[in-house]
């Protein structure tokens, strides 16, 4: 089930070790029997950027819908024409897991995380597969209803 708001930026922030909530309050979170299983938070949106900081706990929480939706609202909603995320160079689940999603290393910057390098990925639009079938919102009314 979808679930928004500033509770899934708090689950984000405390899960990647971050402090605060990014500055936002727009979060688009999974949840699995009443708990949160997975979350985005988007931040520093500027027009054609939007900055996303994910999460998530356990398996099989990756549907289709849901990668539909958090793809939706930052290319979609917001017309966004790419996503950053950060990933800390001693994360490499993180890595995997945001070059899995299609995201491609764009720079790293040395020293500027707790583990090491900071690594800044990026995902075009045109290179979101995620905004097609069999992922693409079949109802994108059901996140502005929510």
């Amino acid at each position: 089930m979808l679930v928004t708001g500033r509770g899934v930026v708090e689950w984000v922030a405390r899960r990647t070790n971050e402090f605060g909530g990014f500055g936002t309050d727009i979060g688009i979170g999974w949840a699995r029997h009443g708990d949160l299983v997975a979350g985005v938070a988007y931040a520093d949106w500027n027009g054609p950027n939007v900055v996303c900081h994910i999460a998530a706990q356990g398996k099989h929480w990756a549907t289709r819908e849901y990668l539909g939706t958090i793809f939706d609202y930052p290319f979609n909603q917001l017309k966004c024409k790419r996503i950053t995320v950060c990933v800390g160079e001693g994360n490499a689940a993180s890595r995997r897991f945001v070059e899995h999603l299609g995201f491609t290393l764009e720079a790293e910057l040395a020293g500027a995380h707790h583990t090491g390098d900071l690594r800044i990925y990026r995902l075009w639009r045109d290179d979101c597969r995620y905004l097609k079938a069999p992922y693409a919102l079949t109802r994108p009314d059901l996140l502005r209803a929510a």
